[in-house]
Parts: structure tokens; sequence; C-alpha cells
């Protein structure tokens, strides 16, 4: 059998796996907060495995290898960004978002801000995010059986799609839960077993450093802050405040805290999290490197998101090579699912609650918003083309952290935020990191320093949007909620301190 073969084979043991895992949750979710949150009963272990299995999508695990492999080590500045924002997520947000017995974003802006406006631009921020974060997943699915099988480029986003709706639509959070820490597992196995077999080959061949691949003069592979157009350390830097920021503002990372049963547990899970994380990005940066020795060619055809996927039967002749290409290729539709799983589920919940829940309620509206979530992202993806796995998803960070990274911060850690300064703030940290974003997707950014701040946004427009927020809020203070200091203090105080004080019910 070919690689082909096996990988055809591999990608039906993950659907049919995860059907099945998925299924096991299907016997639990009975009611609304079923499908939303998991009835806020999942435990930080749990919780930290599916945070695990949701947050390491295709950017994750094909992209990082593919950016090391074309441009360096400054690209490690990604997988270090995606770790940390999980640090300022445990330090600044995790444990009074729980607090605040929000289900969604929308939820948290209405209840913090006590406004109607606030919440309907919040859900489309939600809606926005999710789908800029869904297209790169379904191209990547696209991408990787391609590669490996040479089907259409369609195809596996049709299938993720397919495979996403049918566990969302019977079990939602639930159901999800089971199904993403699975798939953490799958995926870091999937990495690190190939990965045993190819770095003992590579000793085999006498342990040949990267940094003597280069390949014109000049090139210097292992400087950081090589390339970026000139524009090196702004570039940099703004890698850094979008992916730190970032974190925080993303509907599908944002949602799995309100499953936990207290602000303790959303601690806990936080710090397993970063352990979990930390261990899964040691790996993709040495494909990125291998890849330099044993598939250059790759840089050349502009094809180095695959390196994951085809590196192993590069280095490893024979069934065994071709066994291990089969296993990054499980791996990879892992990560399309996983994260496809939480983005669907965190876009279904604010469109059912925000867009349906009137007219239909529920349960139903939660599938027919899960309906909308899926369709709408992968028709785009069909007919988009262009911008890399990675580089979409590192749009989506920034245009996160131009938006609820300042709503949730201010609004938890400042008790003078008003409704019309988060809404001001929201309005041109995401108007400004929207049109970079699209002009980056149009191809349409200039040369120069235009084009590097367009291309890599988040640098201008956070501070943009955070003081936007404050300027605004202290010229509006009779705007400042009226319950804003009761808020703050359940925000800020633990749940058992609450119950002696009656703060929460028994």
């Amino acid at each position: 059998m070919s690689v082909a073969g096996y990988s055809v084979v591999a990608v039906t043991a993950v659907v049919v796996a995860t059907l099945a895992v998925g299924a096991y949750g299907w016997r639990f979710s009975r009611t609304t907060s079923d499908f939303f949150v998991a009835s806020r009963t999942v435990r930080p272990g749990l919780n930290a495995s599916a945070i695990g299995g949701e947050y390491l999508s295709a950017a994750s695990f094909l992209g990082v290898a593919g950016l090391v492999l074309a441009f360096g080590t400054e690209m490690l500045w990604y997988p270090v960004g995606w770790t940390a924002g999980y640090l300022v997520l445990l330090v600044l947000v995790a444990a009074p978002l729980r607090r605040s017995g929000a289900y969604t974003l929308p939820d948290f802006a209405e209840s913090r801000l006590e406004s109607r406006a606030v919440r309907r631009l919040s859900a489309l921020l939600v809606v926005a995010i999710g789908w800029l974060y869904l297209m790169p997943q379904f191209q990547g699915a696209g991408l990787a059986l391609a590669a490996t099988t040479g089907t259409g480029p369609w195809l596996g986003g049709v299938l993720v799609a397919t495979v996403v709706l049918v566990n969302v639509l019977f079990g939602g959070m639930r159901s999800i839960t089971f199904v993403q820490a699975f798939q953490y597992w799958l995926k870091l196995t999937a990495l690190l077993f190939p990965l045993l077999f190819m770095v003992g080959i590579w000793l085999g061949d006498g342990g040949v450093s990267v940094a003597s691949t280069g390949t014109t003069p000049g090139d210097s592979w292992e400087s950081p802050l090589a390339g970026a157009g000139g524009h090196q350390l702004y570039t940099t830097y703004s890698i850094i405040v979008a992916t730190f920021l970032g974190t925080m503002g993303l509907p599908h990372v944002v949602v799995r805290f309100y499953t936990n049963p207290d602000g303790a547990a959303a601690r806990r899970t936080t710090l397993l999290v970063l352990a979990l994380l930390g261990l899964f990005y040691l790996l993709p940066p040495v494909y990125g490197g291998l890849g330099r020795l044993y598939a250059p060619d790759l840089i050349a055809s502009g094809n180095t998101e695959s390196v994951v996927l085809e590196l192993p039967s590069r280095m490893i002749a024979g069934t065994l090579g071709d066994l291990l290409s089969a296993l990054t290729t499980a791996g990879a539709f892992a990560a399309f699912l996983s994260t496809s799983s939480g983005l669907t589920v965190a876009v279904a919940g604010v469109i059912s609650q925000d867009g349906l829940g009137r007219r239909l309620g529920g349960v139903r509206a939660f599938q027919t918003g899960a309906v909308v979530a899926v369709l709408v992202p992968l028709g785009l993806a069909l007919l988009a083309e262009g911008v890399g796995v990675a580089r979409a998803v590192g749009l989506a960070f920034a245009f996160a952290a131009s938006t609820f990274c300042p709503l949730l911060v201010l609004g938890i850690w400042w008790r003078r935020l008003t409704d019309a300064g988060a809404m001001a703030g929201m309005l041109v940290g995401g108007g400004c990191a929207g049109g970079a974003v699209l002009a980056t997707l149009l191809g349409a950014a200039p040369a120069g320093w235009p084009g590097a701040l367009l291309a890599q946004p988040a640098a201008w427009t956070v501070p943009l949007a955070f003081l936007t927020m404050v300027s605004v809020s202290l010229a509006t203070p009779w705007r400042v909620p009226r319950q804003a200091a009761r808020t703050m203090v359940r925000l800020h105080t633990p749940e058992a301190v609450q119950l002696d004080r009656g703060i929460l019910p028994r």
C-alpha cells in the first residue's frame, strides 16, 4: 500500500474515533446548559486537555514547522506567544471571567456594562473572529488531504465540516469536551512518535547543524530578527503583542473557562494548559529544522506547510516511513477537527443567543446556529486562496487583541469603564485591525512602512483601542454602570467567600 492509501486509512480512523468519542458525550447532553458550557462541571485535567486540543490548530500543527523551515528561528515567536498568551490569561482574566457567570463573551459584556448595544457589537465581533479563524482550518484540511492522497483541495474542508457538525449538533459542549481532550493526546503522539525515528536518523547522519544550510550570501537562518522586509524589530514586537494579548480575545478559548466549576478550577486549568502547550510546541520547530536538511525543495516550491506531512516518508524509507507520514496526517486532521469544533460551539452559542434565540429558543437555536457557523467560513475557504495557515491565524489573533483584549482587561480591572468607551474602543481597534487584515488578505498592502504596519497591525491597533476606551470612558462618567461596584466585587471575590456573605445563592 502507498503512503496515500495509509493516509486514507489514518484519516478514516480519526474520523471514526472522533465520532465514537463524541457519541459517548451525546448521552450526557440534554439541557441547554450542557450544549453551551457542559453545565459548568468540567474538571481542570479534562478541561486542560480539551483546551490544548482546540487551541493547537492547523497553524500549530502544520504552520509553525513551515514557518521555521522557510524563515528560521525568528518564527519561534509564534509558538512562544501562543503559549505565553495563556500566562496573561491566567494572571488577568481566567478566574474573574468564570465568576461572571456568563455563557459567552457578549453575555459578559452586557452584564458588566449593562448595555444591549455593547452586547450586539460583541456578538458581531465574535462571529467575525470565529469565521476568520475557521477559514484556515478548512483550508489546511484540504491542503493536508491533497498533499498525502492527491484528492481535490476542497474535500478535506468538507470532511472536517461534516464531522464537526455531527458532533456539535448532537452533543454540544459536553460532547466536544471529550473529543478535544482525546485529540490533544492524538496530536502529541502523531508528532512525537515519528520524530523519535527521524532524530535517530539525523544523528546517524552525523547530526549536521541546521545553521549550515544557508543557500545565499547573507542568509542568516538562525538570526532571530532576519527578514520582515527591513522592518524586523517592529514586526517581531507586533507578533508578540498579537499573540500575547490575542489569546484572551479568542471566543473558543474564553468559552472553555465558563465550563469550570469555579474560579479556582479555572486557574488550575490554565496552569495545566501552559504545561501541555509547552510540551507540544517543542516538536514542530524540530520538524522545520530537519526539513531544512532533508526537504529543502519545499522552500523553493512554496509548499513549506506540508513539511510535517512529507518529512517522515522522505527520511525513512519503505513501509515504516509511509506509516509515520500517515500518522502525521491523522494528527493534522485531529487539529482541524478539534479547533473547528471549539470555534463552532463558540460562534453557534452567540448566533443562537443573539440572532435566533427569540425565534427558535434553546437547543434548536444552538443547532441552527452551528450550521450557519460552519457553512459560511467553509464557503469562504473554498473560494479564497493565498494566505498561509499560520499567517491567517496570526491575523485573527491581531483582530482579537484589538477588540476583546481591551474590553476584558478594562472590564475586569477598571470600574470606570463605560458602555460608550467600550464600544468606541472596539470599533476603533476592530476597524483598524479589520482594515489591515482585509488589505493583507486581498494583497493590497503597499510597500515600505505602510505595508509593515498593515501586515502586522497589533503593535499600533491594540494601544489605540485601549487609549480610545479609556479616553471616551473618562469623557462619559455619567455612563458608568449603576451596578459596577457590585459587579467588580463578584468578579474578584472567591466563590467560597461569596457563599458565606450571601453574594451567591447556596
